[in-house]
């Protein structure tokens, strides 16, 4: 069996923001962005590689949500462990510092050598998901 990862999705509480993070700050492009309002589904990904995609999804969408499970899921985003996602750079500290002069980006950790083998960082989206970027 041969695998791949095609799509990865994260929420979004704000489409322009969100879009704004992945692609100004992240530098992704956009591939197709349907709905309108907070109903929007946005798919990016990297230059050059159509062949993985991350999409924002608004959280909500589906009717069957109960009222509980909004709660559990708004209080998870809020606190950044509802979605989180890991990306990979050639050159860490040069992403780390275009990715920190975007207007609005949320700073976690600045790149860092972690003690199990590699070197990270993390940002927070608009939606509060976590986003980690490590050294490829």
């Amino acid at each position: 069996m041969d695998l791949s990862i095609h799509t990865v999705v994260l929420p979004h509480t704000d489409p322009e923001a969100s879009l704004a993070f992945y692609r100004d700050a992240l530098g992704l492009e956009v591939r197709s962005d349907v709905g309108r309002g907070e109903m929007r589904w946005v798919t990016l990904g990297p230059p050059g590689r159509p062949d993985t995609s991350i999409l924002l999804a608004p959280p909500f969408a589906d009717p069957g949500v109960t009222d509980e499970e909004r709660r559990v899921v708004t209080e998870m985003m809020v606190k950044g462990t509802y979605g989180w996602i890991m990306l990979a750079a050639d050159d860490l500290d040069a992403a780390f510092e275009t990715i920190r002069a975007a207007d609005g980006v949320e700073v976690v950790q600045e790149p860092t050598d972690q003690p199990y083998g590699v070197r990270d960082c993390a940002f927070r989206d608009p939606a509060g998901s976590m986003v980690r970027l490590q050294q490829r």
